[in-house]
């Protein structure tokens, strides 16, 4: 079982991005996937989380109206779709899926700056 995150860049204020997490080896459908955050000397972050049905989402407050998760099972593929970027917003972003085991991603990095 596997989660490859990508799509990680150094992007300016007030871009946009959208980060994609691969899985591999399990059954996608049946995981709920969730996108956290970390940086460095803090504790990793709830940024947004999908259901099973792609229709229930959570987001947390920092980025509601900014951020939009998604899921694609016939791709096996959950996005993060980040827009207004900010510089907050720069840390390590890990996926995570939750069903029968808990996976992680190996994260990506995304630095807002100027």
């Amino acid at each position: 079982a596997q989660l490859v995150e990508s799509g990680g860049e150094l992007v300016q204020p007030g871009g946009s991005l959208r980060l994609s997490c691969a899985a591999s080896g399990f059954t996608f459908s049946q995981y709920r996937v969730s996108w956290y955050r970390q940086t460095p000397g803090k504790e990793r972050e709830l940024v947004a989380l999908i259901g099973r049905d792609g229709d229930s989402t959570m987001y947390a407050d920092s980025v509601k109206g900014r951020f939009t998760i998604s899921r694609d099972d016939a791709k096996i593929t959950v996005y993060l779709q980040m827009n207004n970027l900010n510089p907050e917003d720069t840390a390590m972003y890990y996926c995570n899926a939750i069903g029968w085991r808990d996976i992680w991603g190996q994260g990506t990095q995304v630095t807002v700056s100027s």
